[in-house]
């Protein structure tokens, strides 16, 4: 396990699921994390505990994303709780979930998609730079959604494109400080949250014989890949959308 003491994470949408296993990991290495949260405060506060318990720093900040002064609301609460240290790794997690195919998808919420899953943290990014140390790190939590034709999630899917090609142009911007951006791109997951949606009958059966290894994937399969991303033995990585989906589509396995 690399040892990331001394260092300093900012992790969003850390209040359940795959950000808090991001968060829980990254701390379970040593880093002190600031567990962002939009509405979830209990679950937020769970997920501090979770690593205080464990021996960890934690410290939580609230800020709903995809509204004005959303970045500048974040980041207040993220100077204060860094108390003049820079920030280490910043992990874009926190999105919108997919608002349905082209024929009911509204403006309202094709809107709220961009807002929060694309404009976020695009802002976010532009606001941790000053405080990000040479030879920091960046990664951002796509979806295999970009390399297959899912009608349910168009818009959904174009969100996390715009996230992968403003990784890989940053990472040619950044890197002459030292600092890695790169995409996660995790494929079907399940959480605490999400766990009814397969609950449906011969869904899971169906994801595993699609995907390589066999199974769905769970919040520390894409944590444990976000942590090798943001360690010193990732320094070489840069600029590149890693898949954490177990294999999911790749082929025809019989």
């Amino acid at each position: 396990m690399s040892d990331l003491s001394g260092r300093t994470a900012l992790v969003t949408g850390a209040s359940r699921g795959i950000g808090q296993a991001i968060a829980s990991r990254l701390a379970a290495q040593g880093a002190t994390v600031v567990v962002h949260f939009g509405t979830d405060e209990d679950g937020a506060a769970a997920t501090v505990d979770e690593i205080e318990r464990a021996g960890g720093t934690a410290l939580a900040v609230r800020a709903e994303l995809g509204v004005d002064d959303d970045v500048e609301t974040l980041f207040a609460g993220v100077e204060a709780g860094l108390a003049g240290r820079p920030l280490d790794i910043l992990v874009n997690n926190a999105a919108a979930a997919p608002a349905g195919p082209l024929g009911a998808t509204t403006r309202a919420e094709f809107d709220r998609l961009f807002a929060v899953n694309v404009r976020a943290p695009y802002f976010i990014v532009q606001r941790a730079l000053p405080l990000l140390r040479d030879g920091g790190r960046i990664i951002t939590i796509s979806s295999v959604a970009t390399r297959m034709a899912n009608p349910a999630q168009t818009s959904f899917a174009m969100t996390k494109g715009a996230v992968e090609t403003m990784s890989m142009t940053l990472a040619n911007e950044l890197g002459v400080r030292g600092i890695t951006v790169n995409a996660v791109a995790p494929g079907a997951t399940r959480t605490a949250t999400n766990g009814a949606v397969f609950e449906a009958p011969g869904l899971v059966e169906l994801i595993a014989a699609t995907t390589a290894l066999d199974r769905l994937g769970g919040p520390g399969d894409v944590a444990d890949v976000v942590a090798f991303l943001a360690s010193d033995a990732a320094r070489w990585i840069t600029g590149q959308v890693i898949d954490a989906s177990g294999g999911l589509f790749l082929g025809p396995r019989t």
